[in-house]
């Protein structure tokens, strides 16, 4: 069923941080719910939105993928967990759903239509490894290791196949970046606008550098005074690049130039409601994003949500 969609108007001011509110959700087929409430315990991390509106979720807890109608704001576990984590997530053109495995240093790819897993690889083991967050290019599939130096590679055929874990491709980091030892390194990972490279964020310095995919050397890009601390998920739009910045309740909007080794941050949105987001995702200009709540003793009572940010 087709829905028409209001258009909503934000006043941009460079350098400054705009509040947008947070909508109530309700009843009215022009507005889809500002809060999907998640099951209690489930602690969200990644998000995933495709062309319907339906968002995929993934659960820290046990690595459960929660699918959520956008409309209704109701939602099921489409895959039940292995009992690791599930953190940063992506899908391909196939309705593919690329899953990081956070400390277990595993991805997994699951069957959005069956909720079944069609494949699965071992990057490394903990405690030397976190497998992050994901980005999907024509030439396959490239995660982020907060622990160690390394994105992770998965080759796609042009006809869709997964590669065996034998063609994993392990490309060491070099260049500007210098990971902290013990800390939160390479976290969120996208595209450069013109998809010659890729943007990475780090973490614990809140800088972002644009990697080269043959030899892994990395560039820092220059925001001039600016940074990202507690930079999260990225999301790219054309040439603007959201950063959720955790702990900070907010999303930092940057244009970039096409091969994104330069911008500039244009502002900071925050919400009433946001909770430790870790990343966002969009939908017919609307912004979603998980709390996290790391900063509340998870309980399987425990209440999580995913707000919406127009």
């Amino acid at each position: 069923m087709r829905r028409k969609l209001g258009i909503l108007c934000t006043l941009c001011v460079s350098g400054v941080t705009v509040v947008l509110p947070a909508y109530r959700a309700t009843a009215d087929p022009l507005i889809f719910p500002g809060v999907i409430e998640l099951p209690a315990g489930f602690r969200p991390e990644g998000i995933e939105i495709g062309s319907l509106p339906v968002a995929y979720l993934g659960s820290l807890a046990d690595g459960s993928i929660y699918r959520a109608d956008l409309v209704t704001g109701r939602g099921d576990i489409l895959s039940r967990g292995p009992g690791t984590p599930a953190v940063g997530l992506r899908l391909d053109a196939r309705g593919r759903l690329f899953v990081a495995g956070g400390a277990n240093g595993d991805a997994r790819v699951i069957d959005t239509r069956t909720g079944e897993t069609v494949a699965g690889y071992q990057f490394g083991t903990a405690p030397d490894t976190f497998v992050n967050d994901v980005a999907i290019t024509p030439a396959g599939a490239w995660f982020t290791d907060s622990r160690a130096p390394v994105l992770y590679h998965l080759p796609i055929a042009p006809d869709g196949t997964l590669p065996g874990p034998e063609r994993v491709v392990r490309l060491p980091l070099s260049g500007d970046i210098d990971y902290v030892p013990g800390a939160f390194n390479a976290n969120g990972i996208t595209r450069t606008p013109d998809g010659t490279g890729l943007i990475i964020v780090q973490s614990v310095t809140g800088r972002l550098f644009r990697v080269d995919c043959e030899t892994g050397m990395t560039r820092a890009i220059d925001l001039g005074a600016e940074t990202v601390r507690d930079g999260d998920g990225l999301l790219l739009r054309g040439s603007t690049l959201f950063v959720v910045q955790n702990r900070r309740n907010a999303i930092a909007m940057i244009a970039l130039d096409p091969t994104g080794t330069t911008g500039v941050v244009e502002r900071r949105i925050t919400a009433p409601g946001l909770d430790v987001p870790t990343t966002v995702a969009m939908f017919a200009g609307r912004l979603y994003l998980p709390n996290a709540r790391y900063d509340t003793v998870p309980e399987p009572s425990t209440r999580y949500s995913v707000i919406r940010v127009d």
